[in-house]
């Protein structure tokens, strides 16, 4: 795919890239990702198409990399996800950036000691004076690779920097962004009897544990979202769980304003998920004025601090159906917390940057 596409000469670049100061007339970004969202919707999928259209209403020219289209022209990739180290060499040896945001769920949860541990383990392997080959195939080695890689969280930025030994120079934090229709939502009535749990319905986000403890606790919980399969076993056993009493469960809507309203109408908003890095059902909940009750995590004490409430652990434990039952009881008087909270134009404006950077040289 990315051989066939990146034969193109170095000179079909039409950015007026800056050079001694000159101004950078307009940027043309290709946007790749290597999931497609037939296979696996959710944030990710938001992310892209959200910062796809903040940067164009920025001005700047934004298409997804066709891979079949040999005369697509652009000035540099932004990849969405890891890409390969085959896939940079190709595309910086036609003078084509590659600018990647990751999102680092689980190790930007791990501790400093265990990451900096993977550093230096890293830093070993690098020194080793053969298997080249070997370790340009490495993970690990394309984060290096990159011409910049974008992350939303310090605690991710740690990871890309103590772990992969990333140069510090070549890591931008940008945060994820909410759409109009969340940063105008405001707080709602919050009159209905339940806590609300967004997002899909799978073993990562903790969707059946989280139902178990509802109902040993007496909660409510509805639960708004879906499968990514149908067939999949653990959506069964959810479905299995659902009595209509402390496991309601509501369909995924695509209607940002239907979510807001069953945002605004719950009593708070409650999450288990297994990692996270920013949680987007997290700050649209926030955003509708709910307090909120997730796990107690890096990216979720980055984020929220002492303003969210937390499990003490993840699963099932009587301390847990106690914190659950306190939450639900004290909700009703409790604020969502105080973040800044960005629009997905801010947003754009910040990478708008990096690429100017970037291709300024």
């Amino acid at each position: 795919m990315a051989g066939k596409m990146l034969k193109w000469p170095v000179k079909w670049n039409r950015v007026a890239r800056r050079r001694g100061g000159r101004h950078i007339a307009r940027v043309k970004v290709l946007i790749d990702s290597p999931t497609p969202v037939l296979l696996a919707h959710g944030g990710a999928q938001i992310q892209i198409e959200q910062t796809k259209a903040g940067l164009e209403a920025l001005g700047v020219e934004v298409e997804f990399l066709r891979w079949w289209d040999k005369d697509q022209r652009g000035d540099l990739i932004h990849y969405f996800g890891t890409a390969s180290n085959s896939y940079q060499a190709l595309a910086q040896s036609v003078g084509l950036p590659v600018v990647m945001t990751n999102l680092f769920a689980e190790p930007c949860n791990r501790s400093k000691s265990r990451l900096r541990w993977q550093g230096r383990l890293i830093e070993v392997v690098l020194g080793i004076p053969v298997g080249r080959q070997v370790k340009n195939q490495l993970i690990w080695s394309t984060y290096r690779n990159a011409t910049h890689n974008i992350v939303g969280l310090e605690c991710e930025k740690f990871v890309l920097e103590n772990a992969f030994l990333v140069p510090p120079e070549r890591v931008s934090l940008v945060p994820l962004g909410l759409s109009e229709n969340y940063l105008k939502a405001g707080s709602g009535h919050r009159d209905t009897g339940h806590l609300i749990c967004t997002g899909t319905i799978t073993r990562r986000k903790n969707s059946v544990e989280l139902a178990r403890l509802a109902r040993a606790a007496g909660v409510p919980i509805r639960f708004v979202g879906r499968p990514y399969h149908p067939a999949d076993d653990y959506w069964r056993q959810f479905q299995s769980l659902v009595d209509g009493q402390f496991v309601q469960h509501a369909p995924h809507t695509d209607s940002e304003l239907e979510m807001v309203r069953h945002l605004q109408s719950a009593r708070g908003f409650v999450l288990m998920s297994q990692f996270e890095n920013w949680c987007l059902s997290a700050h649209e909940a926030v955003a509708c004025g709910l307090p909120v009750l997730v796990q107690d995590q890096t990216w979720s004490r980055e984020r929220f601090g002492n303003q969210a409430h937390y499990f003490e652990t993840i699963g099932f434990s009587e301390e847990n159906v106690r914190r659950l039952k306190r939450f639900y009881a004290e909700a009703p008087g409790l604020a969502a917390p105080t973040i800044k909270l960005d629009s997905w134009t801010e947003v754009a404006a910040q990478i708008k940057t990096i690429y100017e950077k970037v291709l300024a040289g």
